[in-house]
């Protein structure tokens, strides 16, 4: 079988984000690193090939150069090879424009499973998975917090707002997982030195046959009206109980919309 799981570099989450008031986009100058998400989404594409004997895992990012770096950390998780999208003219791509990169960059290898994240914590769209499976043609399982592939059926419990319910679909298939999917393995000395020697292929829009005017932030679908910063935490609302403290929260809470 073989397995594409898709990674992103993204700024840490232990530090504040910012978004640039000029171009509106997040900045990615501060620290950076493979978001926790997609780390899970690796440890699950490891298991679903420890399950299935002779099964290959590649790792496919689209980013700048420093963003190998997430590849590089898959590959010492325990992942066989990497793709690398590489392109200045990405920069600013929507989600729309991403998911045609990666589509095309995922097609000529003819992957019979393809995992995520459900959601990355910098762009928070949620909808890349599905938005390949249309590109691709392929069955869309998302939002699962177990993954099972027997045969050539994938299967597993999807996340809903009353619980969960069991899905499955046949390959070939886009499967995007939820934070409860693992936990991700981390890499031991040995797979660090093995990671680089793993074969990582570098392609650019060009290679992908897609052209300049089909992605970037000037050609985006989705555009942000307005960036405003963050407003200065306030004191919180003080109530007194003078004999009315109930009254009062009441009112505060029902103002507030709350009740």
């Amino acid at each position: 079988m073989k397995i594409a799981v898709l990674v992103k570099e993204v700024p840490d989450t232990w530090e504040d984000r910012v978004i640039d008031t000029t171009t509106k986009r997040v900045v990615r100058s501060a620290d950076v690193v493979i978001d926790e998400i997609d780390e899970k989404a690796v440890e699950a594409a490891l298991l679903v090939a420890e399950a299935n004997a002779g099964s290959t895992v590649t790792v496919v990012t689209m980013g700048p150069a420093q963003a190998v770096d997430t590849i590089r950390k898959a590959l010492a998780m325990g992942a066989d090879s990497g793709i690398h999208i590489l392109d200045d003219a990405l920069v600013g791509s929507d989600a729309v424009q991403t998911s045609l990169t990666i589509a095309a960059a995922l097609s000529p290898h003819g992957f019979d499973l393809v995992i995520a994240g459900n959601e990355s914590t910098d762009g928070r769209t949620g909808a890349l998975s599905a938005m390949l499976a249309e590109r691709l043609n392929y069955a869309q399982v998302t939002f699962v917090r177990t993954l099972h592939v027997h045969g050539a059926v994938v299967s597993g419990e999807r996340i809903t707002s009353g619980g969960h319910v069991e899905v499955s679909a046949l390959l070939p298939a886009v499967v995007s997982v939820t934070e409860q999917i693992a936990e991700a393995r981390f890499p031991n000395f040995k797979g660090i030195r093995a990671a680089r020697k793993k074969p990582v292929s570098t392609v650019t829009i060009a290679d992908l046959g897609i052209a300049p005017h089909e992605v970037g932030g000037d050609n985006a679908w989705s555009v942000v009206q307005s960036v405003q910063k963050k407003p200065a935490r306030t004191t919180g609302t003080i109530i007194t109980d003078d004999g009315t403290g109930a009254r009062q929260l009441a009112d505060y809470l029902a103002a507030a919309k709350l009740i």
